[in-house]
């Protein structure tokens, strides 16, 4: 006899049996059979965020770094659309996620009660793949859909819509059955034989690299592929997930600012694009082009984010005759702790001192943070997780996930005071869960980048406008709103003080915050 169980209880064995481990979740009503499938499936960890955007973040962090979606258990449209902004960040980084989002009962919509939205007007803009479930017995092959449609490539965020009564009432179908997820497009011969032409050309190139060309066997492809001609390797200003330290090929990074990445790309007489497209700045500036390639210069397309990258290296490897070639690794480098001052850059200093081997680093230190790859370079080995989509509020959500998925790595998040501002509440998720983070949070008071930006765009701030970029009066006490979540906190203020703090940061099996006052 056929087992009967409910919608609820159906999805969750369909994910569980696809491979999905873990649910980061802020439920509500709608969603409550959905809580008490969770309880029943011992395959399926549970970590609560008090805010969604913590939710989405750390969906994030782990989707990075496990190469696996997790799911997200969200509340309605509103809950949803409070966890849209790192959904978007999650985008940017072809990162997979499944999206679980509850919906009133099927009977229950048209009646516009208070929460009724439109969850796929929500969902569209930071989803590849949509499916609202009209009926119990549509459970199961949908979960298994959203599942392989997450895991296509180059990794995309599937949103399944679910009306509570589709979760509560019973269905027979038990699991869904898995899926093939749609494999990386294959590189043409004819692009293969123009990037191998533009590099033996002699002419200058630049290789502008994210997605698998920067995890560490697609930048010692790249590092051979550049030794066959005048080739520059760069990788994106942002880059969803990097290898860097001993051990490693360095990746320069293109500059944030658009003139420093049109000073950088000077004399380029092709750029050719792997993994991510041709370059544009982040926003537009009087007088200053929007896209970055060089005038007279030809953009190529190697290999888009859902391209077969490695596949494209290796052939361009091939024809190249370099496929043997032995790539630059970098060694690691002794540092000294720093002395005197603190900023960024004594700061970095420590950091590259003590980084533990493996470690990762998820990097939301906006100004702060510009100082810091360079002097991380020569560090331990590590991987480097960046704000891709520039929306902030992804530092200790994405902290949260990365220490998920990693149990056994210690996690450091550079963390700008302002942004951290945005989902301070997953600390208490840090904490909660005794997640191995140490956060570096650099405290100065101000939305610093904004102030930088604010001349540049050519406007001309008086008072009133400095003062919307200005974090004081009061001053942001983050060692007492780390404490009151349950994570261990102390506040440096010298080099001295802070290499020692983070010596004792980095020693602690849980989560610890220092807070640098620069």
């Amino acid at each position: 006899m056929t087992e009967t169980r409910n919608g609820a209880d159906a999805l969750l064995a369909t994910l569980t049996d696809n491979g999905v481990e873990v649910c980061f979740t802020n439920p509500g009503t709608s969603e409550m059979h959905f809580v008490a499938a969770l309880d029943q499936q011992d395959n399926m960890r549970s970590i609560l965020g008090l805010f969604e955007g913590v939710v989405t973040g750390a969906a994030d962090g782990y989707g990075r770094m496990a190469g696996k979606p997790a799911c997200t258990l969200l509340h309605l449209g509103p809950g949803l659309a409070n966890g849209l902004a790192n959904l978007h960040n999650a985008k940017k980084a072809c990162t997979p996620i499944v999206n679980i989002v509850g919906e009133h009962a099927t009977y229950h919509r048209h009646l516009d009660a208070p929460l009724t939205s439109d969850i796929t007007g929500f969902a569209s803009p930071v989803s590849d793949w949509i499916r609202t479930i009209e009926k119990a017995d549509d459970v199961a092959a949908i979960g298994a859909e959203a599942v392989a449609a997450s895991m296509s490539a180059p990794g995309q965020i599937a949103t399944v819509i679910a009306p509570a009564d589709t979760a509560w009432n019973p269905t027979t179908h038990q699991s869904g059955a898995s899926i093939a997820p749609q494999a990386p497009n294959a590189v043409s011969s004819a692009v293969i034989a123009e990037a191998a032409a533009a590099i033996k050309s002699g002419a200058k190139v630049a290789l502008l690299l994210n997605g698998a060309a920067v995890l560490a066997d697609g930048l010692e492809q790249v590092s051979r592929i550049a030794s066959a001609g005048n080739v520059m390797a760069l990788g994106d200003t942002f880059i969803s997930r990097v290898a860097r330290g001993d051990g490693r090929v360095e990746l320069p990074r293109l500059p944030y600012f658009a003139e420093e990445a049109l000073a950088t790309l000077d004399g380029v007489a092709y750029v050719i694009a792997i993994g991510t497209k041709p370059p544009v700045s982040f926003f537009a500036y009087p007088g200053i082009a929007s896209e970055l390639t060089p005038p007279g210069a030809k953009a190529l397309q190697l290999a888009g984010p859902a391209d077969d990258v490695m596949g494209a290296l290796a052939e361009l490897a091939d024809a190249l005759g370099v496929t043997h070639a032995k790539p630059t690794l970098l060694t690691r480098t002794e540092v000294n702790a720093p002395r005197g001052t603190l900023t960024p850059e004594t700061a970095a200093q420590s950091l590259a001192a003590q980084l533990p081997d493996q470690a990762i680093i998820v990097n939301e230190a906006a100004t702060s943070g510009f100082a810091i790859p360079p002097l991380t370079a020569g560090a331990a080995p590590h991987d480097w997780l960046d704000l891709t989509g520039g929306a902030i509020g992804m530092g200790i959500p994405a902290a949260i996930g990365a220490a998920v998925a990693c149990p056994d790595r210690k996690v450091v998040n550079l963390q700008a005071d302002g942004s951290a501002m945005y989902t301070i509440q997953g600390l208490w998720t840090q904490a909660r869960e005794k997640l191995d983070v140490t956060t570096i949070l650099f405290n100065n008071r101000k939305y610093a980048i904004l102030q930088v930006e604010f001349m540049r765009v050519g406007a001309n701030p008086g008072p009133k406008a400095m003062d919307m970029l200005d974090l004081s009066r009061p001053d942001l006490n983050f060692v007492g709103l780390a404490q009151s979540m349950g994570v261990e906190a102390e506040q440096v203020t010298t080099a001295e003080t802070f290499h020692k703090a983070l010596a004792r940061g980095l020693a602690v099996d849980g989560p610890y915050l220092i807070e640098v006052m620069i």
